[in-house]
């Protein structure tokens, strides 16, 4: 199983860092607001001290989302690099784990998949007769085989 690299959960890390950071640098105006409300003395100053916290806040929110992007999803994963080989390689983890996650829900529901059901039909037939001539079957259970990919057929 491939793992994300040291590198990229520290990128995460600091993404989610710094959007914390931006969230209470955000919500901090309204404290200050509550706290002085009525309060019109020194309005101006304090006027744009909030604003500015606030827009720090939002920059360091949208900045360290992508951070977080880039370490979660890799560079090409997260669309900084347009790049699909290198996205699929990034995105790698995440999509086992998505398979996976399908394969517990089926396993759960009890319902089974087999790669046979997709084959083509005549590939079924030219596995099955390979396996015969590689004498990894008998010829019987062949024959056996053979009638019920048949029968699947028609």
């Amino acid at each position: 199983m491939k793992e994300i690299s040291p590198e990229r959960k520290k990128l995460y890390t600091v993404g989610l860092i710094l959007m914390a950071v931006g969230i209470l640098l955000f919500l901090s105006v309204f404290v200050s607001a509550a706290m002085h409300f009525g309060d019109f003395s020194n309005f101006a100053e304090r006027g744009r001290n909030q604003f500015l916290r606030a827009f720090i806040g939002m920059v360091l929110v949208g900045v360290g989302g992508v951070i977080r992007a880039i370490g979660s999803h890799g560079t090409a994963g997260s669309g900084l690099v347009l790049d699909p080989r290198k996205a699929k390689e990034d995105l790698e983890p995440w999509a086992r784990m998505g398979g996976g996650l399908v394969k517990d829900a089926l396993d759960e529901a009890d319902v089974k998949i087999s790669q046979s059901a997709q084959m083509p039909f005549d590939e079924k037939l030219r596995r099955l007769e390979a396996l015969k001539e590689e004498g990894l079957i008998s010829h019987a259970e062949y024959e056996v085989k053979r009638g019920e990919i048949l029968t699947e057929k028609f």
